[in-house]
């Protein structure tokens, strides 16, 4: 755990310094027309991405980028923390894949596309746990590793590979980014618990407390 500590504090610096930066960067592949709702941080809605239990009045949102280093060290830390307080909490996944990261958008599209056929958070975890082969890869090579993803997840792939570039998936993805710019990301991952947002944390320590804080006072 010293070692992941040290990791999150080291990326979170790298964060710190492009943080200014990252608004001019950011930019989605297939802009689309606008069809659905950009949601803000505060509320969540039947179109989100939801782990834990959907009644609790606790629900911490992450805005994050599949091909983030620091994304994928926290993607450990949640699943701790759904194991442990999954029961009393509610985990939103909402995408913000920044430009810098040439596979992310299709990595979003990926999980939607897996989501499609009931799947979201098996292929969440796969994209996650598999970063370091396909975010190295080319566009047509990275298709290929998300398709054989779909297909040992049990997935109709020809379904999934149509579903990948559909224009309903790319709004989706759209209105998450939106949702999080008009939010105030600006980072990723950036946390919002119970609609505000969480400083970067210092240790796992202390994002864990600040979590059971918010469980303790809404039982």
């Amino acid at each position: 755990m010293e070692k992941k500590i040290k990791r999150i504090l080291f990326w979170f610096g790298i964060i710190v310094l492009v943080g200014g930066a990252v608004f001019g960067m950011i930019k989605l592949a297939g802009r689309a027309s606008m069809s659905q709702t950009a949601l803000l941080a505060n509320a969540i809605s039947a179109s989100d991405w939801i782990q834990g239990n959907k009644d609790s009045r606790v629900f911490l949102v992450e805005y994050s980028d599949f091909q983030c280093p620091a994304c994928k060290i926290f993607y450990s830390f949640l699943k701790d923390i759904e194991g442990k307080y999954g029961d009393r909490l509610q985990l939103v996944y909402r995408h913000f894949p920044l430009s810098q990261h040439a596979n992310a958008m299709l990595a979003a599209q990926a999980a939607e596309a897996a989501g499609k056929q009931g799947k979201f958070w098996e292929m969440h975890d796969k994209i996650f746990e598999g970063q370091n082969t396909w975010a190295s890869q080319g566009k047509s090579d990275a298709e290929k590793t998300f398709t054989s993803y779909a297909q040992s997840s049990g997935l109709n792939t020809d379904q999934f590979k149509k579903d990948l570039s559909s224009n309903e998936i790319k709004v989706k993805i759209e209105n998450d980014y939106k949702g999080g710019i008009k939010s105030g990301v600006n980072a990723t991952p950036t946390f919002f618990l119970n609609g505000k947002k969480l400083p970067p944390p210092t240790s796992y320590g202390d994002f864990e407390n600040t979590i059971v804080q918010a469980i303790n006072a809404n039982p």
